[in-house]
């Protein structure tokens, strides 16, 4: 029987032009001199649609009716391999909280296969959940439907935000029971499994290229590398000839850092925080990727991790995270020094992350105050100054910036402290004491003055502003406390909030008042409950 899934064209590059290992039995070993190892998705009892995303499967020229045959479960699900799949996992390495880990590997990822859509544009398609490989060293290859709900929402929510990223085309029960220790605390509990279905250019990291340099299987190095810059990044190449040399690897890595800041600078923008910024979860491609313990902020708090096992160093605080790409990228950098032989140049680059980042980062801070652009002497001060501002009380930070948008210019003359702090006082968990509320109508009298010089120079008005600032300052993000309400819901077979928050997810920056519950302070009860707050890396 033919059926949509059947039409997908798959022209799998990677499996067909780099080493791989000689190995086919799956067990967990150490894979040298290869790229990657087959190995077939674990069939599962009883595969059974939870949600899709109708935008991705359009990527892959799909309508969205493919997700309620009962053959889109099956293939998804890891229960059935289509015509033209070559289904394998990757080797690669990474540094884990500053620490050299050695091999680490798609250990419950699955790449299916690339597909080649009607534009031309190729799509990998990756399980995760999908069952053990020869990567997977001591655990089981699995997911739980807690984590796979929080990975499939994140993914479409980071898109719709304008944050590069990932993406996730379905999200499947697999009928199966997955044990997990979820506080790490000695009492694991048996958890509903599932898949997610996800969806890049490709899924390479950083570590992919740090493990055949630390190896020494440079030969193996040079080949993935030119193979990444030949298919992904072809605009770097010099067509009068087929070499690849030292000056096309360093244009590669300048684009990598240049990426890398933009990056960071929209994670900063929207206050979302990774959580596990490994070497091993950097894309190669600039975009967000593995979404575990991840959160968004809340009370505004420059030293918040939402990574529990990171609670006590909090190197992936959401305060240090453009520092960390930075490093992360020096480690990239010591990679592919061997195809190099030049250190000044990949200096050089790396410098050029940090003035793309600030370029972003001014230029962004800008939008998200509606100025017409930033101004280095006046308007660093404001920022530095409005930081120190959200950090007086507990501040909301996506409800400031989006409350922020409501201020007029019109009579604020005569406004006191209180007048001034009204415009905002949704986004405090409780009520500012003298001093903070002072410290913000301070400041926001020093941001009116800005507001109003911006005007006079730039013939900006009270309109204009904030169209300037609701474009970047989202009024819906994915709280961990309503990803964690849809996961209930749904180990209850209730399905319908997973919908309801992709479908509000999908238009951040609308007001949609008819959702306008779902623009609020997380509330108390959430403040420490398991899952609405800090996660493990549990999943």
């Amino acid at each position: 029987m033919t059926t949509q899934l059947n039409q997908l064209r798959f022209d799998n590059r990677l499996v067909r032009e780099l080493p791989a290992d000689p190995e086919t039995k799956n067990y967990r070993r150490q894979v040298t001199g290869a790229v990657y190892s087959r190995v077939n998705p674990t069939p599962v009892k009883q595969p059974r649609l939870v949600a899709g995303a109708s935008e991705v499967a359009a990527l892959l020229d799909l309508p969205a009716s493919v997700f309620s045959q009962a053959e889109f479960a099956q293939v998804f699900g890891g229960n059935q391999v289509l015509d033209g799949m070559e289904p394998h996992a990757c080797c690669y390495g990474g540094h884990q909280f500053g620490n050299w880990a050695g091999q680490l590997g798609d250990g419950r990822a699955i790449n299916l296969g690339e597909v080649r859509n009607q534009q031309g544009e190729y799509w990998t398609l990756q399980l995760k959940g999908a069952g053990p490989t020869p990567y997977s060293r001591t655990a089981d290859g699995l997911a739980v439907l807690r984590s796979s709900v929080r990975e499939f929402l994140c993914s479409e929510a980071m898109f719709h935000l304008g944050v590069p990223t990932t993406r996730a085309l379905s999200l499947i029960t697999t009928g199966e029971w997955v044990r997990r220790d979820m506080f790490y605390d000695g009492n694991p509990q048996l958890e509903p499994g599932a898949v997610v279905c996800r969806v890049a250019p490709n899924f390479t990291r950083f570590g992919n290229f740090e493990i055949f340099s630390a190896r020494g299987e440079i030969d193996v190095l040079k080949q993935l590398a030119d193979f990444t810059i030949r298919k992904d990044f072809a605009h770097l190449l010099d067509h009068k000839s087929s070499d690849i040399t030292a000056e096309i690897y360093l244009r590669w890595f300048n684009e990598i850092c240049l990426t890398t800041a933009q990056l960071m600078a929209h994670w900063m923008r929207v206050g979302f925080v990774h959580g596990v910024m490994n070497t091993d979860n950097m894309s190669i491609l600039g975009l967000t990727i593995d979404y575990g313990p991840y959160g968004w902020l809340e009370g505004y708090d420059p030293d918040w991790t939402p990574n529990t096992t990171d609670a006590q160093g909090r190197r992936y605080r959401y305060g240090t995270q453009p520092r960390v790409a930075l490093w992360n990228l020096a480690q990239l950098a010591n990679a592919l020094y061997p195809l190099i032989n030049a250190v000044e140049p990949l200096q050089q680059a790396l410098e050029r992350y940090r003035i793309e980042y600030e370029h972003c980062a001014q230029r962004d801070m800008a939008n998200k105050l509606g100025l017409s652009q930033f101004d280095p002497v006046q308007d660093q001060s404001l920022t530095e100054n409005l930081l120190q501002v959200l950090q007086s009380a507990e501040i909301d930070m996506t409800i400031f910036y989006r409350q922020l948008a409501h201020l007029s210019l019109d009579d604020i003359h005569q406004y006191t402290d209180q007048q001034w702090v009204d415009i905002v006082r949704s986004a405090y968990y409780s009520a500012p004491d003298i001093k903070a509320e002072a410290m913000m109508a301070n400041w926001m009298r020093s941001y009116a003055q800005r507001l109003q010089q911006d005007f006079v120079l730039n013939g900006n008005d009270n309109i204009q502003r904030r169209e300037r600032m609701n474009a970047v300052n989202p009024k819906y993000v994915l709280r961990n406390y309503l990803a964690q309400q849809a996961i209930d819901k749904a180990a209850g077979g209730d399905n319908s909030e997973v919908e309801k928050l992709l479908q509000i997810l999908r238009k951040p920056y609308a007001e949609q008042p008819e959702h306008e519950a779902y623009f609020a302070k997380r509330p108390e009860w959430a403040r420490h409950k398991a899952g609405c707050s800090m996660l493990s890396c549990s999943s």
